[in-house]
C-alpha cells in the first residue's frame, strides 16, 4: 500500500489515461496526523517566482510546466516541514488544482503531476478547476491539499 493509503479505482485494469489519479483514496489507518496544506503557488520562501519571467518591455512569461513543479515541490517541503520530515507530497490523499486556462494550461500542468504522481495507485484524488483570476498576477496555478502521514 502506499504511504498515503490504498487507491480506488473504478476500472482497475483500463488503461492509464491522460492524467494520473484514482476516483478515491482510502485514508490510512494508524497513528497518523492529517495536514491541511492550504492554496499553494510557485513563488518560494526566499522571493523567487519559479516560471515567472520578467520581460524587460514590462509584460511577463509565464510557464505552466515550471510553476506546476515547483508549486508540488513546495506542497511537498510544507508536509516535510510540518511533519519533522516524516512525510511528503506521496502522502497526498486529496487535492484541488486551480488554473487560469483549461485550454492552454491542462496538458501541461498535467506533464508535471505525471511526473510526480507516476501511476494512478500512487496519487491522491485530485479535482482541476479552471478559475477566472488566482491572488497573484504571476500565478497561473495553485494546489490546496490534505495529506496524512503516520507520526
Amino acid at each position: 500500500m502506499s504511504p498515503n493509503g490504498q487507491a480506488y479505482l473504478v476500472k482497475p485494469d483500463a488503461p492509464e489515461g491522460a492524467t494520473r489519479f484514482p476516483q478515491a483514496r482510502l485514508a490510512p489507518l494508524s497513528n497518523h496526523r492529517t495536514i491541511y496544506v492550504s492554496g499553494t503557488a510557485c513563488c518560494r520562501p526566499d522571493g523567487t517566482w519559479p516560471g515567472v519571467t520578467e520581460n524587460s518591455d514590462g509584460t511577463r512569461t509565464l510557464d505552466i510546466r515550471k510553476q506546476t513543479a515547483a508549486v508540488l515541490e513546495n506542497v511537498d517541503n510544507i508536509i516535510k516541514g510540518a511533519t519533522d520530515g516524516k512525510g511528503g507530497v506521496h502522502n497526498l490523499i486529496d487535492t484541488v488544482v486551480y488554473i487560469l486556462d483549461m485550454e492552454s494550461q491542462y496538458a501541461g500542468m498535467n506533464e508535471e503531476w505525471n511526473k510526480v504522481f507516476t501511476t494512478r495507485e500512487s496519487a491522491p484524488a485530485r479535482a482541476t478547476v479552471g478559475v477566472r483570476e488566482l491572488p497573484d498576477p504571476r500565478m497561473i496555478v495553485e494546489v490546496k491539499a490534505v495529506a496524512v502521514v503516520d507520526m
